[in-house]
């Protein structure tokens, strides 16, 4: 029997992908991969020069993204049947030889490959590779240290409701925001509520050929893509500059 290597892939950019998932998508036999309908899929295109000539490839295209509410019945219900069917799916696959999916950033981090880890308990053998997440590549993409000292960091989903985004900024030193897009101007709005809009980054693409590094102040609120976050540094204890002097 084999078994299914969820690799994290980090932030988009091939070279910061680890060496083990390295060796997991090189040697790979089978590979899945989730994707919108008619897209190629973030994950696919990471990988393009790595993999075999002769590897077979299994598309998980969601039935839904944004057409529908997150938050409504209908969303949950195509979701959960993708996620139980590609469930069977993988581990049918698997019963025969190893598979290894693709992950952007980490697995077990706000990725999609947790609702398939949490329903392949005791019918399949899993194994992950950790990736670096997404918003690391997006602050090491502004050049500043995220964090000082005693800095508590929250990291949020522009999905929450607008006062809630307020909310847990106010209580924060450092924040990130994911899950932007059209979200971006609710964060934007609990951003200015919290005082803090003036020291926020908007980072599209991070890592990737197309980074793009914005002041939010000064970015296009309506035209944010998918892979985008919001970044507010912590300013907390640090050594002075002139301590020993």
């Amino acid at each position: 029997m084999g078994k299914i290597i969820c690799a994290g892939l980090g932030p988009g950019d091939p070279d910061l992908i680890s060496v083990r998932a390295d060796r997991a998508i090189r040697g790979a036999r089978q590979i899945a991969y989730f994707r919108k309908k008619g897209r190629a899929g973030q994950a696919r295109r990471i990988v393009a020069e790595m993999l075999a000539s002769d590897v077979v490839e299994h598309a998980m295209e969601y039935p839904v993204t944004t057409e529908i509410p997150f938050d409504s019945p209908e969303y949950n219900r195509l979701l959960s049947a993708f996620y139980d069917d590609w469930t069977a799916r993988l581990a049918e696959l698997a019963a025969k030889s190893d598979v290894v999916v693709l992950c952007e950033g980490d697995p077990l981090f706000y990725g999609s490959f947790m609702h398939l880890h949490a329903r392949l308990q005791d019918i399949a053998t899993v194994e992950i590779i950790p990736g670096i997440p997404g918003m690391t590549g997006c602050w090491n993409a502004i050049g500043q240290p995220m964090t000082w000292g005693d800095d508590a960091m929250t990291v949020l989903m522009g999905t929450l409701p607008e006062a809630d985004l307020a909310r847990h900024i106010r209580a924060a030193n450092a924040v990130v925001v994911m899950k932007t897009g059209r979200n971006l101007p609710k964060i934007a709005r609990a951003l200015a509520s919290a005082g803090r809009i003036a020291d926020a980054w908007l980072v599209e693409r991070g890592t990737m050929p197309n980074q793009r590094v914005t002041p939010l102040s000064q970015a296009d609120l309506d035209a944010c893509p998918y892979f985008a976050t919001v970044l507010v540094h912590g300013n907390g204890r640090r050594p002075l500059a002139d301590a020993a002097e």
